[in-house]
């Protein structure tokens, strides 16, 4: 079970942080949204991967901690937030500058943006 944890947070980390190399806005958002399954996966696992055994101390000899299972579900409630936070800013900076790309580089295009006709027609 470990092994299978171990190569599921690796994957989702490495494919992460893949997308968040590559030069657009959604494949940013999706990297930010994979690497934060990897560390809610890893935090998950840190908290001692049983299964049948009690989560309350007391009730038995051995038990899994609660504290990680707390922190995942606060971060996966903090993660959808930061995701949507960030799908609207893409989606603004794609309004106002007809483009994309995440370093500002203007691609070769035919048509003017909104700023530009704004300029032009003035």
């Amino acid at each position: 079970m470990e092994l299978l944890f171990a190569i599921a947070i690796g994957a989702l980390t490495t494919s992460g942080v893949y997308l968040l190399l590559r030069a657009r806005t959604f494949p940013v958002v999706m990297g930010l949204t994979l690497l934060s399954y990897g560390v809610n996966l890893f935090l998950f696992a840190s908290g001692r991967l049983a299964t049948g055994q009690q989560p309350v101390i007391g009730t038995t000899a051995s038990y899994s901690d609660p504290l990680p299972q707390a922190l995942v579900l606060t971060a996966i409630v903090i993660g959808f937030a930061m995701t949507a936070f960030l799908v609207v800013l893409s989606l603004r900076n794609l309004a106002d500058n007809e483009n994309d790309h995440v370093d500002g580089r203007r691609e070769a295009t035919t048509h003017p943006s909104k700023i530009e006709q704004e300029v032009s027609s003035k």
